[in-house]
């Protein structure tokens, strides 16, 4: 987690537990960690990695069976890619654009730097 960023620690931990998903960690229809494993793992209070856990509830991306924990939503990777998608065009893209009109880089830079790190990757 990253306690330099100006969110709050229940949406930090939300952003873990989205970077779980994403990166199949976490599979749908898998019991994932309970309140208690994931505050002691994280260092938090678990009064706090429960409300990241009713978000994720309400989300539907989490969702409980009585006494046996929380488990992952068949579709919570689709889920996850909705929310941080929106996320990344109404916060993270507009700061971006800001610090790319700020250095002067045009979208055609970016659109050849895109392609020759993907094609690297490949």
């Amino acid at each position: 987690m990253d306690f330099k960023t100006n969110k709050p620690i229940y949406q930090q931990i939300v952003d873990f537990c989205f970077s779980k998903i994403l990166t199949r960690e976490w599979t749908a229809g898998e019991r994932i960690v309970s309140v208690r494993e994931l505050s002691t793992q994280l260092a938090v209070n678990s009064r706090t990695v429960l409300k990241a856990y009713e978000y994720l509830q309400a989300e539907d991306i989490i969702y409980p069976e009585r006494g046996m924990g929380f488990y992952l939503s068949k579709d919570a990777m689709k889920k996850v890619m909705k929310i941080q998608k929106k996320e990344f065009f109404e916060n993270q893209l507009a700061d971006l654009f800001s610090i790319m009109d700020l250095l002067g880089i045009s979208i055609d830079e970016i659109t050849e730097r895109y392609n020759k790190l993907k094609n690297s990757s490949s």
